[in-house]
């Protein structure tokens, strides 16, 4: 028996003895499967393959960014964020090896994960295993769990407090249960995932549904999250494909829900 990945989106499943039909997180409308259909992988023929390797890059004092490298399945970043309590591993990456496990093992390992939407969750239980781990996810998210373990602690809610310092917020939109981490240091950071988009000039960020096949959020579901993260204190925001705002990331939040509420109402352009 074996746990299949899916080569889209990354996500790993039970183990069975065959290859799944499909995957339900890229037959969901937020994601796709592609025109030459279904494909599988698993973690250790990618590991056999020697294609992959992760960056593991120092972003901050205390933060840490680790990317797949080529780009497997969707491309996500995932941090590592070293707290005065704890050290957290936010969203998830499908491949992992074995320089990745004694670098973080060397910074003393990972205490806890936390994840923010379903298509992130990839190899987190292989994660959890090899560090101890727990992982937290939201519960308005839980049928989207491909492969089921001990490790996971789902959490209801709009916030859970992780520490004195660190908290998740469930603001909803690209999936019921998307959650951003704050981290209360400083003048504050807010992990994204992309429940909140950095756009590529890092002045904006942006809200959808799919990504991918380009659906929007109501204006309604994005003033709420806007509204939601208003009084969260935050300077600086992490986003989920490496892109970091250094300055200003609330305010940046909040005009960009403007610009976006005003495009959905045709207040913003005329074509």
């Amino acid at each position: 028996m074996q746990n299949f990945i899916c080569t889209t989106c990354g996500t790993q499943y039970e183990a069975v003895n065959n290859e799944p039909e499909q995957c339900m997180i890229c037959t969901d409308e937020r994601q796709y499967v592609l025109p030459s259909g279904q494909k599988w992988t698993t973690l250790n023929d990618m590991q056999t393959e020697k294609i992959w390797r992760n960056d593991i890059k120092q972003k901050s004092e205390r933060i840490v960014s680790i990317t797949t490298t080529p780009k497997f399945a969707i491309g996500q970043t995932a941090y590592y964020i070293q707290t005065k309590e704890l050290n957290i591993l936010w969203d998830c990456i499908t491949y992992l090896d074995s320089p990745t496990i004694a670098k973080l093992k060397q910074r003393g390992g990972i205490d806890l994960i936390a994840i923010s939407h379903p298509h992130y969750y990839s190899t987190m239980n292989t994660w959890a295993r090899m560090f101890d781990a727990p992982i937290y996810l939201h519960e308005h998210d839980a049928k989207w769990i491909a492969e089921s373990s001990d490790y996971i602690q789902t959490w209801s809610g709009d916030t859970l407090q992780l520490t004195e310092d660190v908290s998740l917020h469930c603001l909803g939109g690209h999936f019921s249960g998307g959650t951003v981490l704050h981290w209360n240091k400083d003048n504050g950071t807010l992990f994204s995932g992309d429940i909140i988009q950095i756009l590529p000039d890092l002045q904006w960020v942006s809200f959808m549904y799919s990504y991918p096949n380009l659906i929007p959020l109501p204006a309604k579901k994005v003033k709420q999250i806007a509204n939601d993260v208003r009084t969260i204190p935050f300077k600086t925001m992490y986003g989920a494909f490496n892109r970091v705002i250094t300055h200003d990331a609330n305010d940046i939040v909040q005009r960009s829900a403007n610009r976006y509420i005003q495009a959905l109402n045709g207040s913003f352009f005329s074509t």
